[in-house]
């Protein structure tokens, strides 16, 4: 019954026309409480009437529109003190907010006043104390887009001792029982996480790996992980991994694969790979449309329970399993009478296979086969039940990290399904979300729109770059330079030194966003700045590297003392501090030596060391600098590894290759 607009010009002339005060709700589809505040008030006829009578509603999806949901959560928190979602807005119809929210009841409950009572209230303060209201609005203005107190860079360079203060300030934060930072709730921090390991590959820091590694294997055998079908839920209520809140992001699963790939390619550990491939398999099995690209969300609430399509019964599984198999399996994966989840059970593995199986009197080729024998029966049992809903939007950023997973695991796993599902997403993503030379956000139901951010440019080349690494197809390359050249025109303010959220065409907001820290996804700086760092090697473009010099000068002193929300940024500053290896292959990709060569390349975690690929012949007046000379030695494939553009002795052998990388068993 609310006579709901979308945040455009329409809403906004129809209340500068009436003097209507404007309410502005911003949610997403699998925010559970937004679902909550839907069905109490914007379902309820008498509530929609009193909104639809004072003011003019606008509903935004965060998702879609990152930069209304920065800007005016600014100013919630200056108001309140917090943040959340659904979030409500109120604005004066210039759009500047002047009180506002979080989730409002139907009636006064738990110290929050009725929300047909606060409708009431900011109408009345808008139209009867006009003054007031616009002083607010003006102090909140002045605050908005402040941010962080940034100081100038100084000419200091970049020093090492940016990353190990910050992974001792991690070693303090870090839980040393269950993993993780913090106490509850706890986030599946993968930007964090894999710095960690870049760490350790740069330096052998066991701390590192030691925080990594306990974090990845406590989140993988918890209940934040869907034993069953693969993936990561969003993030665990407890400080044991074991209750999570149930949606399952696109995100964050984009983001924890990589992570679990580079552990594998570090410690050589089956464990790792194997989640690797289920959180990918179901990526491809329940979130992959058919035009390529990826879903957005599954709901956390399935039949009005959150939780209920995941969780089973001891009952369950003896009548689907039989009663040997449901012993066996059931201990594993801790079914009990009483349950861990509102009389039910989230699967889970509280012991090893060894530990059950001595305590079943059984071995544990028993469990484990018994377990082979479950899932699939379980899993099909699971896909009759009635689904979480899910969100098939799909968004430019959250898709070019999604990207970036199944290239780099197709190459390093050696999955052809991995690569084709990479190839797929990034012809979509490049012919749908692209008009005009310009990215666009969002795409569903046949419909592509609105203006992408820095982020979507970012990580769509930064993506696109790694499908680059996986194919040495030179499309890639070329497609990631066009989007680098464009986020440089459109999102970096040379005179502040920053890179704003919105590009210069964007429309003109109370206040430019610009975002520095990791929220969800990596802040859209961090990113720019390692593909401009990744491009300056591949091109030699000094400009380039200038920009991400500059911003890394700029954010040093923060994301030192902060290194749980630069993450990504701390690993573009280990960029900057190593000195980055090319590798150059000359000669036929498709012949086997060739192939060979490109594995040893891809089976290890090579942050820092950068591949591209010259074909034989060629003028190279028209090649990039790294592969002007670089040619096939006596008709074979040919590697050069280089640092600066120095290179070693070419080398035709993948033993050779290897030694000259330095790699080591792991």
């Amino acid at each position: 019954p609310v006579d709901w607009y979308p945040w455009g010009e329409e809403a906004l002339t129809r209340a500068r026309e009436e003097d209507r005060p404007i309410l502005l709700s911003v949610g997403y589809s699998a925010c559970h409480w937004c679902h909550v505040m839907a069905h109490e008030s914007f379902e309820n006829d008498a509530i929609a009437a009193v909104m639809n009578e004072l003011f003019v509603n606008i509903k935004v999806d965060r998702e879609e529109r990152p930069d209304l949901d920065t800007v005016y959560m600014e100013a919630v928190q200056a108001m309140t003190g917090r943040g959340g979602w659904p979030m409500t807005v109120f604005l004066t119809p210039q759009g500047e907010p002047f009180y506002g929210g979080t989730y409002f009841p139907p009636t006064a409950r738990h110290g929050l006043p009725a929300f047909a009572d606060i409708l009431r209230g900011v109408a009345s303060a808008y139209h009867d104390r006009p003054d007031e209201v616009a002083k607010v609005a003006a102090q909140l203005k002045e605050r908005l887009g402040a941010g962080l107190q940034l100081r100038p860079p100084t000419d200091d360079a970049l020093s090492p001792a940016i990353l190990t203060t910050a992974v001792g300030w991690l070693a303090e934060e870090f839980d040393r029982a269950y993993g993780g930072f913090g106490d509850a709730p706890k986030f599946p921090q993968g930007m964090t996480l894999d710095f960690l390991l870049r760490q350790y590959a740069r330096t052998g820091a066991a701390n590192a790996l030691q925080m990594a590694e306990l974090t990845l294997q406590r989140m993988a055998t918890g209940g934040m992980y869907d034993q069953l079908g693969g993936g990561f839920h969003r993030y665990s209520v407890d400080r044991f991994w074991l209750v999570p809140h149930f949606e399952k992001m696109l995100y964050d699963n984009a983001l924890l694969a990589p992570v679990y790939l580079h552990a594998y390619q570090l410690t050589g550990k089956d464990f790792y790979r194997r989640v690797v491939e289920e959180t990918l398999d179901w990526v491809i099995r329940d979130m992959t449309a058919p035009t390529g690209g990826f879903y957005a969300t599954l709901d956390a609430d399935s039949e009005g329970e959150e939780g209920k399509f995941y969780v089973w019964t001891p009952d369950e599984l003896v009548q689907l399993l039989g009663a040997d198999d449901a012993r066996l399996v059931g201990a594993y994966y801790d079914v009990t009478r009483q349950g861990n989840f509102e009389g039910s059970n989230i699967l889970h593995v509280a012991h090893s296979l060894e530990t059950i199986a001595a305590s079943a009197k059984a071995d544990a080729v028993q469990v484990h086969d018994a377990l082979e024998r479950a899932r699939p029966i379980l899993l099909d049992a699971r896909s009759r039940r009635i689904w979480p809903g899910r969100d098939e939007k799909v968004l430019t950023a959250w898709n070019g990290l999604m990207l970036r997973a199944f290239a780099e695991a197709a190459a390093a796993l050696d999955r052809p399904d991995y690569h084709a599902a990479a190839i797929a997403a990034a012809d979509f993503l490049l012919t749908t979300l692209r008009r005009d030379g310009l990215l666009l956000r969002t795409y569903k139901d046949g419909q592509a729109k609105l203006n992408a951010y820095l982020e979507d440019y970012a990580v769509l080349a930064d993506g696109l770059l790694a499908l680059y690494t996986a194919t040495l197809d030179p499309r890639w390359l070329a497609e990631a330079r066009a989007l680098a050249e464009t986020m440089v025109q459109q999102f970096w303010d040379a005179d502040a030194g920053v890179f704003y959220d919105t590009g210069r065409d964007h429309e003109t907001l109370v206040s430019r966003p610009r975002s520095f820290t990791d929220n969800a996804i990596p802040a859209g700086s961090s990113v720019a700045v390692e593909v401009l760092q990744r491009l300056a090697v591949f091109d030699d473009r000094d400009d380039y590297a200038a920009i991400a010099d500059r911003t890394l000068r700029t954010l040093r002193e923060v994301m030192t003392r902060h290194p749980g929300a630069f993450g990504r940024l701390l690993s573009a500053a280990d960029f900057a501090l190593a000195t980055p290896q090319e590798v150059v292959l000359a000669g036929n990709l498709d012949v086997p030596e060739m192939r060979e060569m490109r594995h040893v390349f891809a089976a290890r975690f090579r942050p820092t060391t950068v591949i591209a690929h010259r074909p034989t012949g060629g003028d190279d007046a028209q090649l990039p600098p790294l592969l002007q000379g670089r040619e096939p030695r006596g008709g074979v494939p040919t590697a050069y590894v280089c640092e600066h553009y120095a290179c070693q002795f070419p080398v035709t052998t993948p033993a050779a290759l290897a030694a000259q990388l330095g790699d080591r068993e792991p």
